[in-house]
């Protein structure tokens, strides 16, 4: 079996996803997604001209060639590595179906397959507790039993520096309302973070989480920048709140520090991002020597999406993956094989080969990126 090309295509959703299709001779071709952004199209024709001719069953000697190959435009990190994870992806689809087994079998077999979702609600444009309220509840009526709201743009309420990071005592105070809010129309049962991107210093995001213990968060996610691992050891150990950082790390050398420290209780690498399936696993068996839990970070179509729920599926300490297109109808129509890509609030995977989808080619066809053309 050889590779014979690699093709992407965008489709125009909440965010430009950018689908990955690897071709063999033995017309056995499989699916992948690199996260979304700039130049990554442009490094995966560069990986292509490598890859023609090589057999796509060697899936790590061919991450290792891709990765190292590209040493000189910058594999640590950033757009090369999630070109490459996208093409990871496909190349374990091909396996799956190559072998006739789910790719979470190739991972090393199932620990589960209903992998549980939560429903990323964002923030309201007014900041009004009551506006969050009504963002949770629509998606608990869809199902689901987990969700996260955005408290970062809150601190925009009032006049303060955009730059030192610093935040007010009423910004503290709004926050806690918000979160206090929202948990007393939830409940106890609905699992609760709350995401801050990256903007309190480490002394305000102490103060802050301190005044939200009593709210029985899941995790806070991202109080701090993320170049400062000693600083975010500070932060996780002042509170009671599972601290989660890892969407913008890249590969087990990037969450390294984060995990031997012991910097955070919750790792949320974007998979499609990161490294790809393979690599994300060695990052959640790496957390799971600490007892760290694994919380992809996601905001892909389905075919991103269920290609991380296939590793959700093979390690120990998974908790929870995200979902962030509740706002896009037709996102669960995007593949086939699935009537409800998440229904109740999780991910039944099937026992089909690879990762056990097709495109709806029609579906996507109607939203592709303008000027972009649909992989045969």
């Amino acid at each position: 079996m050889k590779i014979t090309d690699i093709r992407t295509t965008i489709v125009k959703g909440n965010f430009e996803w950018t689908l990955v299709k690897v071709y063999t001779d033995e017309n056995i071709n499989g699916l992948g997604e690199s996260y979304w952004g700039a130049g990554v199209v442009e490094v995966i024709e560069r990986l292509k001209r490598s890859l023609i001719g090589e057999n796509p069953l060697n899936v790590e000697r061919l991450y290792q060639k891709m990765y190292r190959g590209c040493i000189p435009i910058g594999s640590i990190a950033g757009t090369v590595v999630t070109a490459i994870s996208g093409i990871e992806i496909a190349l374990w689809d091909i396996l799956g179906k190559k072998l006739d087994c789910p790719v979470y079998t190739l991972l090393g077999g199932e620990y589960r397959r209903k992998i549980k979702v939560y429903a990323d609600c964002g923030s309201p444009p007014d900041g009004d507790p009551e506006s969050y309220v009504k963002r949770v509840k629509k998606v608990i009526e869809m199902g689901y039993k987990a969700v996260k709201i955005d408290i970062n743009p809150i601190s925009s309420r009032n006049a303060r520096d955009p730059y030192n990071r610093r935040i007010t005592s009423n910004d503290i105070e709004h926050m806690v309302k918000v979160v206090e809010t929202v948990r007393e129309a939830i409940g106890d049962e609905i699992d609760l973070a709350v995401d801050c991107h990256w903007q309190f210093t480490p002394s305000d995001a102490i103060k802050l989480a301190n005044k939200l213990e009593a709210y029985d968060l899941m995790w806070m996610e991202d109080p701090i920048p993320p170049e400062n691992v000693d600083a975010l050891v500070k932060v996780s150990r002042k509170t009671n709140i599972p601290i989660c950082t890892g969407e913008n790390l890249y590969t087990r050398y990037g969450f390294k520090d984060i995990i031997e420290k012991q910097a955070v209780d919750v790792v949320s690498p974007d998979i499609p991002r990161a490294g790809g399936l393979s690599e994300c696993k060695k990052i959640a068996d790496m957390a799971d020597l600490y007892y760290i839990l694994f919380a992809p970070h996601n905001v892909s179509t389905p075919i991103g999406t269920i290609a991380s729920a296939h590793v959700c599926a093979a390690v120990p300490n998974f908790l929870v993956i995200e979902f962030h297109s509740v706002e896009v109808p037709w996102w669960s129509a995007i593949v086939k094989g699935y009537s409800e890509v998440i229904r109740d609030g999780y991910i039944e995977l099937k026992d089909k080969p690879g990762l056990g989808l097709e495109l709806n080619r029609e579906v996507v066809e109607k939203h592709l990126k303008e000027g972009e053309e649909l992989f045969p």
